[in-house]
């Protein structure tokens, strides 16, 4: 008899903590005020679908934030980011939604701050010491200066949005190394990528200064850059040129999104 009363005490604990694992994940989800920033890489360049409305900030409604918005349902979005946007385009025309109600924040910056528009034209265009030394001063700029630059950034949404939990997103690399592929030299290639990693490596230390959760998609976009054969960014676009090196559609489903899911 003892035994059995165990069983069911044992059985109604079990049952009771999945139905609140159950009912306190979804309902935070749910509950949830999302609101996301940043530059091309979260707005959706190159993903396609885009919201007239948004002018040239690009916004994608296949972009990774709408995608979380449209899986996790929350009781209030919206997407600030903007094409081109450096990071004092965040401190200035960025934060207006954040506020002490905010539960979640995402935002890829940086990236134009350190030159990268122009790092990779410099690429496609010149020598490959013309590259080398371009990369270098990008480097040498997300090294010396980024991080003050990103301390402001992360200061200004701490102060406006202190209950929000930010996931900070990095940059994948642009090009899968070892294989053949036409156009672009593989020193060209190695230096792009060395590029990247430079500035993810920037960029983690200082979100993790400030208590922000770093999501790498280096990780998911691995096999999936440039030269793999199985693409999820683009190369050079004619048309709409302003897509050139930004993630897919599937880019952003397979890439960016499942980053940002597991660390919301």
């Amino acid at each position: 008899m003892k035994l059995r009363r165990s069983l069911a005490a044992l059985a109604t604990l079990v049952f009771a903590t999945v139905i609140s694992l159950v009912l306190t994940g979804p309902a935070q989800a749910a509950g949830a005020v999302y609101v996301a920033l940043g530059d091309s890489y979260s707005s959706g360049n190159g993903a396609g679908n885009y919201d007239s409305a948004s002018g040239d900030c690009h916004r994608s409604f296949s972009a990774y934030p709408y995608l979380w918005k449209n899986a996790h349902s929350p009781s209030s979005f919206n997407d600030d980011a903007c094409s081109g946007a450096v990071t004092t385009d965040v401190t200035g025309k960025q934060l207006g939604h954040l506020s002490s109600a905010t539960t979640l924040v995402s935002i890829t910056i940086g990236g134009n701050d350190a030159g990268f528009a122009d790092t990779m034209t410099t690429c496609v265009t010149g020598s490959d010491s013309d590259c080398v030394n371009r990369v270098n001063q990008a480097e040498a700029y997300a090294q010396n200066t980024l991080p003050g630059r990103l301390d402001t950034v992360y200061n200004a949404i701490h102060s406006k949005a202190p209950n929000a939990k930010v996931v900070v997103l990095g940059y994948p690399r642009m090009y899968k190394l070892g294989v053949f592929c036409i156009g672009l030299s593989d020193t060209k290639h190695k230096k792009i990528d060395e590029a990247a990693d430079a500035l993810d490596t920037v960029i983690a230390a200082r979100a993790a200064a400030h208590g922000f959760v770093f999501g790498d998609v280096r990780t998911t976009f691995a096999g999936h850059e440039l030269c793999s054969g199985d693409d999820w960014l683009h190369a050079l676009v004619v048309s709409p040129s302003w897509e050139t090196y930004h993630p897919t559609a599937t880019g952003h489903a397979s890439g960016y999104y499942p980053v940002l899911n597991s660390k919301a």
